[in-house]
């Protein structure tokens, strides 16, 4: 069974209700200590989970750490707002033209099997509320592939890119393997871990 590590930071992360998600998964997701970062990656993790609440200063100063575990195949999610730059390809954070539910909207630019299945108003709308998903933009590196954009310009929110032998998936909101109620996002978690994990062979 493969296994997904994924970050914490001086706080616990770990819940039953957590766990209860991750039954039935084919994987193991194992919380690590970001500060713990150079033993965790030598590991043999298929994958890595950096959510938004990191310290990117330290993660920026391992940068030639994670680069080289995607580089050499490893896969990596990233959610967030990016204020330092820790892997090559990503941007800082860019705020939205506007405010109103039109810049906040969710539109699919290309379908991707993390979200097969998961509707854009259940994206778009948290409880009748938007920009739970997104409400900021980055720009991707070159040759990334565009999933989502926000509002009539099209800003990109969520997109893959390759490093090396590896692949990173960006999403500029909240942890994207947080996502998962009574709607259909919660197809998003067990097929992220499907696409973290698959054969790369």
């Amino acid at each position: 069974m493969k296994t997904i590590l994924r970050f914490s930071c001086g706080h616990r992360v770990s819940s039953a209700a957590w766990a209860g998600r991750l039954a039935g998964l084919d994987c193991t997701v194992r919380d690590v200590d970001l500060y713990a970062l150079d033993a965790a990656l030598r590991d043999d993790a298929a994958a890595l989970l950096i959510g938004m609440h990191m310290d990117q200063r330290f993660l920026q100063a391992n940068a030639a750490l994670l680069n080289d575990y995607v580089a050499a195949g490893g896969r990596v999610a990233i959610s967030g707002h990016v204020a330092h730059p820790f892997l090559d390809g990503l941007t800082p954070v860019r705020p939205l033209d506007g405010g109103g539910i039109a810049d906040l909207t969710v539109a699919r630019a290309v379908a991707h099997p993390i979200w097969e299945g998961v509707a854009l108003e259940d994206l778009t709308f948290r409880r009748g509320v938007a920009g739970f998903y997104g409400h900021a933009w980055h720009a991707p590196p070159e040759g990334a592939t565009v999933i989502h954009t926000l509002g009539p310009a099209r800003r990109p929110l969520d997109f893959i890119w390759r490093l090396g032998r590896g692949a990173v998936l960006f999403h500029g909101g909240n942890d994207l393997w947080s996502f998962g109620g009574d709607d259909t996002t919660r197809r998003l978690l067990p097929q992220l871990v499907a696409w973290l994990t698959e054969d790369r062979s």
